[in-house]
């Protein structure tokens, strides 16, 4: 694995770092009026989810992990237990659904996902940016309310709790951000 300098470090990189495997969420850089330069690092643990803020040197030597990701599509899950397939070789893998976290009602059935793995261990799951859910309630659209960023509540078929524009009534496909948790547009 490459080492890099403690001022190369940047948002979204993998870090090596106490035994454990961080990715980077925010850097910034501090020059104080005496001493020298450092640079601030916030990351998260990628199997725990501990936060660690950590100073970096630039003569510091970190070792930056290059994770493999792979396309891997999803068959079913039983006892919380997702089941993946890898779409060039066919073969199954098994991971804990607490990995997708508060993004795993949007799993549907045949959605591709990208698996990322250090050596053989797979650490994270990335979903689609938006996903195609039916609203299942809704209250009906109110004459003459035409406010604008006027919302109101709704429920999707995954029992998502969103809001959505007062046009969108009852069994309508509409998109949703898997990100934000947040509806887009209709489908």
């Amino acid at each position: 694995m490459p080492k890099i300098n403690g001022n190369e470090i940047r948002p979204n990189n993998i870090l090596e770092h106490n035994g454990g495997l961080w990715i980077v969420a925010k850097v910034s850089h501090v020059k104080p009026g005496k001493g020298g330069a450092f640079a601030q690092v916030e990351m998260k643990n990628l199997r725990n989810g501990s936060k660690l803020n950590e100073r970096f040197r630039s003569a510091d030597k970190v070792e930056k992990v290059r994770l493999e990701q792979k396309n891997q599509q999803f068959l079913y899950e039983a006892d919380d237990i997702l089941t993946f397939m890898d779409n060039e070789t066919y073969e199954q893998v098994e991971l804990p659904s607490k990995l997708l976290g508060d993004k795993r009602p949007f799993l549907q059935d045949g959605m591709v996902v990208q698996i990322e793995y250090y050596e053989a261990e797979a650490l994270n799951v990335t979903m689609p940016d938006k996903v195609v859910c039916v609203v299942t309630e809704t209250e009906p659209a109110v004459k003459g309310q035409t406010a604008v960023n006027s919302f109101k509540p709704a429920v999707l078929n995954n029992n998502i709790k969103i809001n959505v524009p007062p046009f969108i009534e009852e069994n309508e496909k509409i998109m949703v951000s898997t990100e934000t948790m947040e509806y887009i547009e209709r489908a």
